[in-house]
């Protein structure tokens, strides 16, 4: 029997959040694996501690514009195999994903796009949720049990978020959003916080940095870990650290026992 123990954050730019206690984080929750989105770096920008955070195992994705997205996944023991995409090169260059296969599963951690500056980039981030569950469909169909974790920039439910009226109309939140969410639980994933804790409130992974919106606890569920169904058997704990500090973001934590 081991326990494996996950973490996601969006960390609004690996180096901020470095001097803003990443380190401090990582000694004291040991997870085995955490998956960061939203690096803003590439991996040889930044000093040798913070490129593996004292993992031996470390998978890094960024993209070819500088200081923008990127995904980075440390882990303590070695994967069988870690890719980059998922044959989409469009997504490769934005540095959306790292993709690595375990004994257990596989596991994507995902910056998800933002569809909110705008028609195209709307339109981008629509076309990469149907391709993404297009192709985690067709994983499925192999057997493959799966884990996606990170900032999926979607909100499904309404009290996922603290003003559902308000921000219908805001990307994130939208109906074709929310409907993708439920199609792509439907496929076979499950959101392994709200299994746990399908009524509470108030719980929140995201806060504008705007009128002290997380001193308020304005906020937002968008960063998610979701497993397909045969792996819930296997966990053990979901929660989401609303209290640690270094990011517009919180950490999101599960404990898996295989």
């Amino acid at each position: 029997m081991k326990t494996i123990k996950l973490v996601t954050w969006n960390v609004n730019g690996i180096r901020a959040s470095f001097g803003k206690g990443l380190s401090q984080f990582i000694q004291d929750e040991k997870p085995d694996i955490i998956c960061l989105q939203e690096t803003k770096a590439h991996k040889e920008q930044v000093n040798p501690e913070m490129q593996s955070l004292g993992y031996p195992f470390h998978y890094w994705s960024s993209a070819e514009r500088k200081g923008y997205s990127g995904t980075a996944t440390f882990l303590h023991s070695e994967p069988k195999k870690s890719l980059i995409s998922m044959d989409k090169p469009d997504y490769e260059k934005e540095g959306r994903i790292v993709w690595t296969q375990h004994e257990e599963f596989d596991l994507y951690n995902i910056y998800f796009p933002n569809g909110g500056s705008g028609e195209a980039r709307h339109n981008f981030k629509q076309k990469f949720l149907k391709e993404l569950l297009a192709h985690l469909k067709f994983e499925m169909k192999k057997g493959k049990q799966i884990i996606v974790v990170g900032d999926y920039n979607v909100a499904h439910l309404q009290f996922d978020v603290h003003d559902p009226v308000r921000l219908s109309k805001e990307s994130g939140f939208l109906p074709e959003e929310r409907e993708w969410f439920t199609e792509f639980l439907k496929s076979g994933f499950v959101d392994c916080y709200r299994h746990l804790h399908p009524d509470k409130k108030e719980a929140y992974s995201w806060w504008s940095y705007r009128e002290l919106a997380r001193t308020r606890n304005k906020g937002w569920r968008i960063d998610y870990i979701c497993a397909t169904q045969d792996l819930i058997k296997n966990l053990k704990s979901c929660e989401i650290l609303m209290n640690q500090l270094g990011s517009d973001h919180c950490p999101v934590v599960a404990e898996f026992k295989f």
